[in-house]
């Protein structure tokens, strides 16, 4: 059964880190919910490279593939209702074209709609070091309201594989949109780690 919730975008670019769009891609279809999808054109060539894969293999029922030249389409304007926006992984050039305004493809024109409705923007950054033109793109956009979350996983809930690593930041993705993981990565601090105790409080 389809879900009558509002679609959710989501923008590939070719920022490494194809694993990171592939675990949203598949959450967020396993919580029935319908996405609208757009890969920039090094977004195309990151998935074949690290994945194997194309756009299209990730389509279906609940997942609509739009062309990213393709100002025309409907997450292109206001008027289409959406629970919000995620580019993952998001490159620095394309968070810098957003926060300049220029909408020159469809992934961007989302982006900006997106900021313009107020709704949820989300940004999984994975690049490193970030320079100076990086860091005011970035606060421009947090300034505008969007959540700059790098692909940058924690370590507490101890991971023993890449897959838990990447889990981390999905989860972090899904609760930032207000959706409840299925696995959710809980804290659990002191009492249950006495080697936590004993090292003190120094941080």
């Amino acid at each position: 059964m389809t879900s009558s919730s509002p679609p959710i975008v989501v923008g590939i670019t070719g920022a490494s880190g194809a694993i990171y769009a592939e675990a949203l891609l598949s959450e967020l279809v396993a919580l029935n919910r319908r996405i609208e999808l757009v890969v920039s054109r090094l977004g195309r060539r990151l998935l074949s490279e690290e994945l194997g894969k194309r756009p299209e293999d990730f389509t279906g029922p609940l997942v609509r593939l739009h062309p990213v030249n393709d100002l025309g389409a409907s997450i292109a304007t206001g008027t289409k209702e959406t629970a919000g926006m995620v580019i993952v992984p998001c490159t620095t050039g394309t968070a810098g074209r957003i926060a300049a305004g220029t909408s020159d493809n469809l992934l961007c024109r989302a982006a900006d709609v997106t900021l313009k409705e107020r709704r949820p923007l989300l940004l999984v950054i994975r690049e490193t070091p970030l320079n100076l033109v990086h860091l005011r793109a970035l606060t421009t956009l947090a300034e505008a309201g969007a959540v700059i979350l790098p692909a940058s996983p924690g370590f507490y809930h101890n991971p023993t594989s890449i897959e838990d690593l990447v889990h981390f930041v999905t989860d972090r993705v899904l609760r930032h949109l207000g959706l409840s993981p299925r696995v959710p990565i809980r804290y659990n601090p002191g009492a249950e780690n006495p080697s936590a105790q004993s090292a003190g409080e120094d941080s």
